[in-house]
């Protein structure tokens, strides 16, 4: 089998093979008796047929076609192995030509992994905006935990306020007409966090249990109705009860009954946890730091199609976390405009294979390797994040390549980004906003 190799831009090579008459025709002969093996032709039992009656009866292209899928991957290996080329997409055959008894000639084109020179990338000192706990997010975090804890009390003495919860019946019209699936009964509603229509829960303060009355409202312009986008509606209204929220006193009392020994230990807890927070926040934002920083020297030239590949997978991702909160994409759109959201992807898919190629490189030069525990601890964590046992993990990697091969080259990821925290100065600066005020003070 003869081999040459073109290199083509943006890293593309591509192939000129020869396979030999001999092996194209042993391979064009075991591809017409499989095929024979699975067709049934009038005289003849399965398996049976001569190869010309094969060839009459399903044609000579799908033999070739047969032929080929057992020849190609061998030669490609051979081809890939040879030339000890980093290859990062399956060959595609561009061109063949296959005459039964002669030699078989193609081309075909595959991707591999971008070269580039990695300048310096330890011993750097690397500015991160350092992350600064908000003055009120003790207070903030505090309330939560009594908010989570409030109880109801019905209200007979007085109208709703805009924190009360309200069960009452409604039913919905526009332009004279009622609106589908636009009424309920003994409906409750928390008038603090309405998802009605704007405007619907403000009208319902002021109103007294046993009161019957309309309230007029717009749907938002981008309503999920086509026809009631826009539309005025008016609903007709009969409260049935109110309730307040009664929020429990910070005591120790309150501690103990959601696990704290007192309301020291509580407040204990909830600094530990900004801190914790404040702790990470500032890994991930020295960790986009450093890759920054080492990005910023680094000059690689990407293929269109390895760009177009990453870019189409977050579009998904995108889609899909839009889809699990209850949006659409057509409503990102509607807000951000498309362009933008491109663009966004577009960026953020070429700096993600760009620090893949960093990482991957880094890891060569550090001889930093995956091993048994650290695959073992990965399972941990999925194990812990999914509910499942060790068991059903390791099985659903076996069976899974691809995620198998993501795992490994996430485990590669963190291993080389410790290495880079660890090998480098961070250097946590005030956030620009603050250097304005710190500016504006002086």
């Amino acid at each position: 089998m003869k081999i040459e190799l073109e290199k083509q831009e943006h890293n593309v090579v591509k192939f000129n093979i020869e396979i030999p008459a001999k092996d194209a025709v042993e391979a064009y002969n075991r591809a017409s008796q499989r095929i024979s093996q699975h067709v049934n032709i009038p005289g003849f039992r399965r398996g049976k047929a001569p190869r010309n009656v094969i060839e009459q009866h399903v044609g000579a292209d799908r033999i070739k076609y047969e032929a080929l899928e057992g020849l190609l991957p061998k030669a490609f290996q051979q081809a890939i192995q040879d030339n000890k080329l980093d290859v990062i997409s399956q060959p595609t055959v561009d061109s063949y030509d296959f005459n039964v008894g002669e030699d078989l000639k193609l081309t075909a084109t595959v991707e591999v992994r971008p070269e580039f020179e990695l300048k310096e990338y330890k011993g750097l000192t690397v500015d991160v905006e350092e992350y600064v706990i908000p003055e009120d997010a003790y207070q903030k975090s505090l309330d939560n935990m009594l908010d989570r804890a409030v109880t109801y009390e019905l209200v007979v003495d007085r109208p709703a306020n805009k924190d009360d919860l309200v069960k009452f019946d409604f039913e919905g019209f526009t332009n004279g007409e009622k609106i589908e699936h636009g009424d309920g009964k003994n409906y409750t509603l928390d008038l603090a966090h309405s998802r009605f229509i704007p405007g619907f829960a403000e009208q319902l303060v002021g109103h007294s249990v046993g009161e019957e009355f309309e309230i007029n409202v717009n749907f938002p312009e981008d309503y999920h109705e086509e026809k009631l986008k826009g539309a005025p509606a008016t609903f007709k209204i009969k409260i049935h009860e109110i309730k307040q929220k009664v929020r429990p006193e910070l005591n120790d009392e309150f501690a103990k009954k959601i696990g704290f020994d007192n309301v020291e230990a509580l407040e204990k807890d909830i600094k530990d946890f900004l801190q914790k927070d404040k702790e990470e926040r500032d890994r991930r934002k020295a960790e986009l730091a450093v890759f920054d920083k080492i990005l910023a020297d680094v000059e690689i030239d990407v293929q269109p199609s390895m760009i177009e590949r990453e870019e189409q997978m977050l579009l998904a991702d995108y889609k899909q976390r839009l889809a699990s909160q209850g949006f659409t994409y057509e409503q990102a759109v509607a807000q951000q405009g498309e362009d933008e959201i491109i663009d966004s992807i577009k960026a953020d898919a070429l700096k993600r294979i760009k620090n893949t190629l960093v990482i991957d490189k880094i890891a060569k030069l550090e001889n930093i390797s995956m091993d048994a525990n650290d695959m073992q601890g990965k399972v941990a964590e999925m194990q812990s994040a999914y509910g499942l046992d060790k068991t059903e993990v390791m099985k659903q990697l076996a069976m899974n390549p691809t995620m198998l091969s993501s795992v490994s080259q996430q485990i590669i990821s963190e291993k080389v980004t410790d290495f880079l925290i660890k090998n480098n100065t961070m250097n946590y600066v005030a956030p620009k906003a603050d250097k304005k005020k710190a500016k504006k003070a002086e």
